[in-house]
């Protein structure tokens, strides 16, 4: 494994840092941000993987949430890889729609041609990546994990399908029953074919019913949210949360929509509730 930084800037005593590296899981370049905080220059410190939505990057949570001052604070690294393999080798939507192909992997492994010799982001998310991170990087192996929307979704089924793995789990606006969803739909249909049982193992609503060992968890949702009926599907989730007694909150926050403004209100509240699993 090797690692090319591509940039790096200082804030809030801490560093933002952008690097590149071949993925083998991925068979291409990947690109990923980390934001290390000043604790770390004198110790291993655990860390947050954040999970970007439909059309994202590496970058948009880095740059536009505002997290940074409050890991610095509490002493948490944060990473946040890009949403879909990359590189003109990589197979894209043939319309180059915004929901399927480049920039949503949607962290499934995918099973059927010609995607599933690159879109393995699941394992890339669950395995390599912090395989990567914690050779490079001054950090220990408590981990946690957080996204939104298509990442919401990825956080949600990492976690509850590898509860040895994390410490903790949160969501802003999350896919929560992919398998009813049209954006969820589609990409499971074209990454992994028809058999829709295969579908259930990548459905936070679906895997929660079976969940025999818990993870904290916290769900964040804007009642203003124009995907919230047709595909988010925040009440499948609820209704099992209700059924099984998982540990989950969820909080309907009013007022507020599908955006970064919605992300930047509550990512405090957020970190603060990881940091009492992960310190």
């Amino acid at each position: 494994m090797s690692l090319e930084n591509i940039s790096s800037n200082k804030l809030f005593g801490g560093w933002h840092e952008q690097y590149t590296h071949d993925s083998e899981t991925l068979n291409c370049n990947m690109r990923f941000s980390i934001y290390l905080p000043p604790q770390s220059q004198n110790k291993a410190v655990p860390t947050l993987y954040w999970l970007s939505g439909l059309a994202c990057t590496d970058e948009n949570f880095m740059q536009k949430s505002g997290a940074q001052r409050v890991a610095s604070e509490l002493g948490i690294a944060i990473v946040a890889p890009d949403t879909s393999p990359r590189g003109d080798l990589v197979p894209d939507d043939p319309d180059s729609a915004y929901d399927f192909g480049l920039g949503a992997g949607f962290y499934v492994n995918a099973t059927q041609q010609p995607w599933s010799q690159h879109y393995q982001m699941y394992d890339y998310v669950v395995s390599e990546l912090p395989e990567l991170i914690e050779h490079y990087f001054t950090v220990n192996d408590k981990r946690s994990i957080a996204g939104h929307s298509m990442g919401g979704h990825g956080a949600l089924v990492m976690a509850l399908k590898n509860p040895d793995r994390y410490s903790s789990v949160s969501a802003f606006s999350p896919i929560c029953n992919p398998i009813k969803s049209p954006w969820g739909q589609k990409a499971f249909m074209g990454y992994l074919g028809n058999d829709r049982e295969q579908w259930k193992s990548y459905d936070a609503s679906e895997l929660l019913k079976m969940s025999l060992e818990p993870v904290p968890a916290l769900v964040d949702q804007g009642s203003q949210d124009a995907f919230l009926y047709e595909q988010l599907h925040l009440d499948a989730l609820k209704k099992v949360v209700e059924d099984t007694g998982y540990p989950m909150m969820i909080r309907m926050q009013g007022g507020y929509d599908h955006s970064y403004y919605f992300i930047a209100t509550f990512i405090e509240d957020q970190l603060r509730f990881h940091s009492e699993s992960l310190l």
